[in-house]
């Protein structure tokens, strides 16, 4: 059984930092690629960041515009866990992150340059709530 779950939420006063991590089980890390998504209230579901299962090969990693610089995705093979690490946050970073994982980082890669989401990641976290407020 795929599951991923993601943890780390929680309210951060602009400017401030938080880590996201995720943790995967039931399928291998040297298969799959790894992206962090986030909805906003009222809005689309976006990419944010992606990791591939071979960076060595794929390159990366990769981040939406508007989170380049400030984030910054790793992953832990051994562990299977996935962390997204947000310094300088703002008030528009306010979203559910979600964590998912597919075998194409190609799915994944694409939805960073995308408004909506084109094509659904074969597996999906359950999110976790990030608040930027003072």
């Amino acid at each position: 059984q795929v599951q991923l779950v993601e943890s780390g939420g929680g309210l951060v006063h602009p400017g401030g930092s938080l880590t996201l991590s995720c943790a995967v089980s039931g399928i291998s890390s040297d298969t799959y690629s790894i992206g962090w998504f986030r909805q906003a209230p009222g809005k689309e579901r976006e990419g944010v960041s992606c990791i591939s299962s071979d960076e060595n090969r794929d390159g990366g990693p990769f981040y939406r515009e508007s989170v380049e610089g400030r984030f910054t995705i790793s992953r832990d093979k051994v562990k299977n866990m996935v962390y997204l690490q947000m310094t300088n946050r703002k008030p528009e970073d306010t979203a559910v992150y979600y964590c998912a994982a597919d075998k194409l980082l190609a799915v994944m890669y694409r939805e960073l340059h995308t408004d909506r989401i084109i094509r659904q990641p074969g597996y999906w976290g359950q999110g976790t709530l990030v608040t930027v407020s003072s």
